[in-house]
């Protein structure tokens, strides 16, 4: 039957749902006009036999034909308000039993009130009745009809007859309404998780956008770190040495001829690093041009940054041990190097080494190494001619340091940009990895640097 999908209970559920579904709405309870359409021609059918069977009980009582007639239409037709008050239907059927009226009300009832949202308790007391009413006036009426013949079967076989009569008219109606009452529950418990699932789908792809976005701002902070220490600080050290370059040019011809190669040979590096760095960003990871710009760029972003690391370690000239090698970033064995660089520039360094030296973990060396660096800078572009002091302590579960600088002595100033980026990036670093970064002036008008940098991965070791 058309109709399973829209029989439901009292409460205007049918609707509810079809509306959840985006079902054409009809006229009061009903859910689509097929339902009302199918609703009148089972109501007038019903009608129609109820009159039938009204005027012929109204005869058979003695009763005028008219009235049995009149009293039959309401009954028969209603059916139109099954959907919504199935219970009264049955209730009515039961009631106009005896009467032997209202055959197809009986049926389509008890389907309607086995298929809605009826609570099982009442379902189980209307169909009793209705079987027990059945029941009684079929073994009247067999009882009567045997009566007036010469057949005498018995009461066993009459009891037996009415029976399979009282079962046949009822089990078969409400037994097909169990079943299309839980298929329907079934779909409409299937169709809310499928639009549960639509909707866990919905916010982890939300999520997974999000957490791709934060993937992509992290990188590019990282990007924007990397190429900050690789870069600027040689081309702040190609600046200061041109600046001495010009200030030395005519008294010391031999010393401006070694700092225009240092300046060149700084500058050759520089460059490379940035043609690695921009080459990385150009290409299609694992060599996919059909890959989306969108896709790729988590991947191309994360290659940028392992790029920059690598060309640090291979400028930097380090030991090929395999702890180095697995370094992340240059090591606390390249400071000397790097202090060497400066005092080549011209700068006043002294490097002073606290403690039994020890290694600790890639990330806490390679930001050790990169405050310092950045240290360093900031000294040749806001204190020229300064002095500078780099302290260094190993200590068993963290390392910390210090670069100190005194007032500027009055040097060459070689007119360098700050983009006030230096700061926040060592800061960033350190507190990454849960330590403590503090910078400003001395009391001498110097400016200082201090930060401790747990070591996060021998500290798991130990607890370990």
């Amino acid at each position: 039957m058309t109709t399973t999908g829209a029989i439901t209970g009292p409460g205007g559920r049918e609707v509810a749902a079809a509306g959840a579904r985006g079902a054409p709405a009809g006229p009061w309870w009903w859910a689509r006009r097929r339902s009302l359409v199918l609703d009148v021609v089972l109501a007038a059918v019903s009608a129609f036999e109820c009159l039938l069977e009204g005027v012929a009980f109204a005869h058979e009582v003695g009763l005028p034909g008219a009235l049995g007639g009149l009293l039959g239409l309401p009954v028969g037709g209603l059916l139109l308000v099954r959907r919504r008050w199935p219970v009264a239907v049955v209730l009515m059927s039961i009631a106009v039993t005896p009467a032997e009226m209202g055959f197809l009300l009986s049926l389509v009832g008890l389907y309607t009130l086995a298929a809605s949202e009826v609570p099982r308790r009442i379902i189980v007391v209307l169909a009793s009745a209705s079987l027990a009413g059945t029941l009684i006036v079929t073994a009247a009426r067999f009882h009567q009809d045997m009566a007036g013949s010469a057949y005498r079967p018995g009461l066993g076989l009459e009891l037996l007859f009415s029976a399979v009569m009282a079962l046949g008219l009822t089990a078969p109606p409400l037994l097909l309404g169990l079943y299309v009452g839980a298929r329907r529950r079934l779909v409409e418990s299937l169709r809310e998780r499928a639009d549960g699932l639509e909707r866990e789908l919905s916010l982890l792809a939300e999520r997974a956008e999000e957490r791709a976005e934060w993937a992509r701002s992290e990188e590019r902070t990282r990007i924007a770190r990397e190429m900050h220490d690789v870069v600027a600080h040689r081309v702040s050290l190609m600046v200061v040495h041109a600046a001495a370059l010009q200030a030395v040019a005519l008294k010391d011809p031999e010393k401006a001829s070694r700092n225009a190669a240092l300046v060149g040979d700084m500058g050759r590096q520089a460059l490379t690093e940035l043609r690695e760095m921009l080459g990385v960003l150009r290409k299609t990871p694992d060599g996919d041009p059909g890959t989306p710009p969108a896709a790729r760029e988590p991947e191309r972003l994360a290659a940028v940054a392992a790029a920059a690391s690598e060309r640090v370690r291979r400028s930097a000239g380090r030991a090929a041990a395999p702890a180095a090698e697995a370094a992340d970033g240059p090591c606390l064995a390249e400071l000397a190097a790097l202090v060497g660089q400066s005092r080549e520039a011209g700068m006043a360094v002294e490097l002073l080494v606290e403690g039994e030296g020890r290694s600790y973990a890639p990330r806490v060396e390679s930001t050790a190494y990169r405050v310092v660096q950045e240290a360093l800078t900031n000294v040749h572009k806001h204190a020229p001619g300064a002095s500078a002091r780099v302290r260094l302590a190993h200590r068993e579960r963290e390392v910390a340091l210090q670069v100190e600088n005194g007032p500027p002595a009055g040097g060459t100033d070689a007119g360098l940009p700050s983009g006030g980026n230096g700061l926040v990036g060592m800061r960033e670093r350190v507190t990454a990895l849960g330590g403590v970064f503090v910078s400003g002036p001395t009391e001498k008008g110097g400016f200082r640097v201090s930060a401790v940098i747990p070591d996060a991965a021998r500290g798991h070791a130990d607890a370990a």
